[in-house]
């Protein structure tokens, strides 16, 4: 385990150095992922990294348990104190790299409200990447997103159809005309993310923040710089 938590460490103090807000932790390494239901000690390991960057940073910190655990994740993150959690498998269903995976709200909710963690949010995933949506091909995603409002999510998650790929903007107004908080899941850059960061609340940034662009890459203070700086710019204008 050392060298995966000197890995968490040296990537959480090389974002925030670089002006990152908060951070999320996910086992992206951790191929080929569980479905719906992960082993023992992938949460053991997951909360032994949360709780390593929890001590060296007291801001905004969640957690994402591949795949789809958010039953886990919750546990997890309450465990070792972090703010929110992000969900594959809120409400309707997919099929996903690892199978069919399917809304799961209503354990994950009750898990919540069972610990006494209503602080902690649920960020919830709308058409996630990686995945084919032909079981709902007849929702749209602003409809796909009304569900999960309706079921309690505390913001919506949308991203392209792979990672590193931008979301359409168009669904990001589609799924922000509904009033609930808007996350950017994937394929934010330095080329778009002053146009994502007018619409959106929050944006989750991975492979931008890479030495390659790309997610298997090491992260790169330089790059993460040059996003927190344009992001800073589009705060305040020219």
């Amino acid at each position: 385990m050392q060298p995966v938590l000197d890995r968490a460490l040296r990537d959480a103090e090389l974002l925030l150095d670089n002006g990152a807000d908060g951070l999320i932790l996910e086992n992206t390494h951790d191929l080929p992922y569980q479905r719906s239901r992960v082993d023992a000690s992938t949460i053991a390991a997951c909360a032994r990294a949360a709780s390593g960057i929890r001590r060296r940073f007291g801001g905004v910190l969640g957690l994402n348990l591949l795949a789809a655990d958010t039953v886990a994740a919750v546990d997890t993150a309450i465990a070792c104190d972090l703010q929110f959690v992000r969900c594959e498998g809120f409400v309707f269903a997919h099929v996903a790299d690892e199978g069919l995976i399917q809304g799961d709200a209503a354990r994950i909710l009750r898990r919540r409200a069972h610990l006494q963690a209503p602080h902690l949010e649920v960020w919830a995933d709308v058409k996630k990447k990686h995945a084919s949506h032909a079981i709902t091909q007849d929702l749209s995603i602003r409809e796909f997103a009304r569900g999960a409002a309706f079921f309690d999510a505390d913001a919506v998650i949308v991203s392209g159809a792979v990672t590193g790929e931008a979301p359409d903007l168009e669904d990001v107004r589609a799924v922000k005309s509904l009033g609930i908080p808007v996350v950017i899941g994937s394929g934010v850059t330095a080329d778009n993310i002053q146009a994502f960061a007018a619409l959106a609340d929050v944006l989750i940034v991975g492979s931008a923040c890479k030495d390659t662009g790309d997610w298997r890459g090491e992260v790169a203070g330089d790059r993460v710089a040059r996003l927190t700086g344009l992001l800073a710019r589009s705060k305040t204008g020219p």
